[in-house]
């Protein structure tokens, strides 16, 4: 199954200036308004080459020029597949001499999602496994099909990785069991964890994830930045540390023009107008 959006609401790929999408191989994207979808498209299951780490670095990294109208992203695969790991003939040549500079590229590929300044659903159907699995986790949401699996088989393959991304999805238990058996797991044994927000029939899954998007999206750009910076700074520090950090992310927002917006719309009882100012 293709994540799509149905044939009556389907747009064109955004193209910003004509150059944008050539530059990748690999990644397609649509902009819609406040929201945009995201597709890996390396047939047959989105399995990830070095090239393809490039790719995913740069686009991240740039979100902000390559969508500059959407608040939050959906992360999606083309074909049947979330995405299918790392491309194992690469993993071949892989040695102590030349493994530094290449991991060196897929954990920056990671980060760049971590780190991207727009919210990012994962919309998983199939095969979520190894860098599948560690890029769904590196999302700030997971919405997944009943075709999703996810795997850390690296076991199977002679490397290792992944267990601290899955870490953000479910509690050390589960990890190691994946971790050391590399087994598929579906999606709804996931579920209870809370990692995942939700499991869809697959036919739901475009509607479901561009559902949760847009209501995130109903917020100021300017507010879903600083959430996303808090989370991603807050998420391994002690409490104290933690709220004092929030704390003076609301001293720098209280400066933008979307936060009295925010608040003077609530107090009018209107909805609110943000610039992302």
């Amino acid at each position: 199954m293709d994540l799509e959006a149905p044939s009556s609401t389907a747009q064109a790929l955004h193209r910003q200036d004509g150059q944008d999408m050539a530059q990748f191989e690999f990644i397609e994207w649509r902009e819609n308004g406040p929201t945009a979808t995201v597709w890996f498209d390396r047939p047959p299951a989105n399995a990830v080459n070095q090239a393809m780490y490039v790719e995913i670095k740069e686009f991240f990294d740039n979100v902000d020029v390559h969508l500059p109208e959407a608040r939050v992203l959906v992360l999606a695969g083309r074909g049947r597949h979330f995405c299918g790991g790392n491309d194992l003939e690469e993993f071949q040549t892989l040695d102590p001499e030349n493994s530094t500079g290449r991991m060196r590229e897929v954990r920056e590929a990671f980060f760049s999602i971590y780190d991207s300044t727009k919210p990012v659903i994962a919309a998983v159907q199939g095969a979520a496994v190894g860098t599948g699995l560690a890029i769904a986790a590196s999302c700030d949401l997971v919405v997944a099909a009943e075709s999703a699996r996810f795997a850390l088989p690296e076991v199977n393959v002679g490397v290792m990785g992944g267990a601290k991304h899955l870490s953000r999805m479910v509690p050390q238990g589960m990890v190691r069991l994946m971790h050391l058996s590399g087994d598929m797991v579906p999606a709804a044994k996931l579920l209870p964890y809370g990692g995942i927000v939700d499991v869809v029939p697959d036919e739901k899954l475009y509607e479901t994830s561009q559902s949760l998007a847009e209501s995130l999206a109903r917020h100021s750009p300017a507010a879903l930045r600083f959430a996303k910076k808090s989370l991603n700074t807050i998420e391994y520090m002690d409490l104290k540390g933690g709220y004092e950090f929030e704390q003076s992310l609301t001293g720098e927002l209280s400066g933008f023009e979307d936060s009295k917006e925010a608040l003077n719309a609530f107090l009018e009882r209107r909805a609110p107008v943000y610039t992302g100012r």
